[in-house]
């Protein structure tokens, strides 16, 4: 288990690695805001339907092999990166990185599940998920304090530490068994959906789906955004402080789900989802009063928030369908996750050319305030069934 997680943590880096550098490559190819945040959301554009068709096809085509394919992609896209001179060598880099953890995301949890003992499934999902978290915040901190700390090629250099680390899960990943290829042999015919039984869709996409969605739209906005927030609202020219402050959101986040109270799942993520709401609403005020300590503080709020929101949301995707529904009912989970990273991202950028960047925030709050009311009443229904569902298992 050891092994296939520092697989999961190099290549959760690689995937937000650029997140500090959007600035950086604004201002060397001249781009709008717009611009920057389609770079960003490119990403997860062309990351859903590899994950759709990946996670219906894993098994037929061998989840290691898959695994393997994705990690030399996610090189291929790094040394894209590196000799990039033009502005679509970035998006081309963008896309196959897309198709990379996109292809990863949902076999690296079943391959994991795989090499996991029936009685440890839960431990398994839930070191999972907080090591997917403190990758996501890793990426952006190792970036940014090398570009602010070692003043040489700052486009091109962050590049080649990452070479160095996917190339290390490239090594481990050939050390695991192969055993789980067994079910490779046959080509099966599967249906490319999302997969959700009907027994549990509701209460999927009401207490699962739109939560994790919220969380990934308000931390989407964190990577694409608080880079270029920081300069120019909090005005800091410190490249490092927007790695910083993803890792604390990721990463105090991930470190927050040991935390052992409140014990109840429901009571954890109507607590979690609030603070999403509160943390992202004290961003916002710290750029109308230019407070470099509120967005710290908000940005704590909200990474507690994340940490249980996704904990929570990642437990009910594996509890409540059968155990062989269950890889594509997480690759549901995960689709739901990385759309967040599209359209309201995009929205932002789109409302930065007629408003400025903390009133297009403001909307975007707006927005992510209501899906958060929603899902507190649903929460009232939720939580009766799964009493029920408690008290028979």
């Amino acid at each position: 288990m050891k092994r296939m997680l520092w697989v999961v943590l190099m290549m959760s880096c690689g995937a937000t690695f650029i997140s500090t550098l959007f600035p950086l490559y604004g201002e060397h190819y001249r781009l709008s805001s717009l611009e920057i945040t389609i770079l960003f959301a490119v990403y997860a554009a062309i990351l859903l339907p590899t994950l759709l068709v990946v996670g219906a096809r894993g098994n037929a085509w061998g989840l290691k092999r898959v695994l393997r394919w994705s990690i030399w992609i996610s090189i291929a896209s790094t040394l894209l990166f590196i000799g990039s001179f033009n502005v679509w060598m970035l998006y081309a880099a963008r896309i196959l990185e897309g198709i990379a953890y996109g292809a990863f995301t949902g076999t690296a949890s079943a391959f994991l599940l795989k090499q996991t003992s029936p009685n440890k499934v839960g431990t398994a999902i839930k070191l999972s998920g907080v090591t997917v978290n403190i990758g996501f915040g890793l990426g952006p901190a190792i970036s940014g304090l090398i570009v602010q700390y070692l003043h040489f090629q700052p486009l091109r250099l962050p590049f080649w530490f990452l070479l160095v680390m996917l190339l290390s899960s490239l090594v481990v990943l050939e050390m695991l068994p192969k055993h789980e290829d067994s079910q490779a042999q046959k080509p099966v015919k599967t249906k490319i959906s999302l997969g959700v039984p009907d027994n549990i869709r509701s209460h999927f996409w009401s207490f699962i789906g739109l939560p994790i969605f919220t969380l990934f739209t308000l931390g989407g906005i964190v990577f694409s955004l608080i880079p270029s927030f920081a300069m120019n609202v909090i005005h800091t020219t410190n490249i490092s402080i927007p790695g910083l402050l993803i890792l604390l959101l990721l990463g105090g986040g991930a470190l927050m789900q040991f935390f052992p109270w409140p014990p109840n799942p429901v009571t954890r993520m109507r607590i979690g989802i609030l603070f999403l709401a509160i943390g992202s609403w004290v961003i916002v005020f710290s750029g109308q009063t230019a407070s470099l300590f509120l967005i710290w503080v908000g940005i704590f709020i909200q990474g507690i928030g994340a940490g249980w929101t996704f904990q929570v949301t990642l437990r009910f995707a594996s509890q409540l369908p059968k155990p062989e529904e269950r890889p594509r009912v997480i690759s549901a989970f995960y689709f739901c996750a990385y759309l967040g990273f599209i359209v309201p991202p995009v929205g932002v950028g789109v409302l930065t050319q007629f408003f400025n960047l903390n009133f297009s925030l403001i909307l975007l709050n707006l927005f992510a305030s209501l899906i958060v009311i929603y899902v507190l009443i649903y929460s009232i229904r939720f939580n009766r069934y799964y009493s029920k569902l408690a008290e028979n298992q």
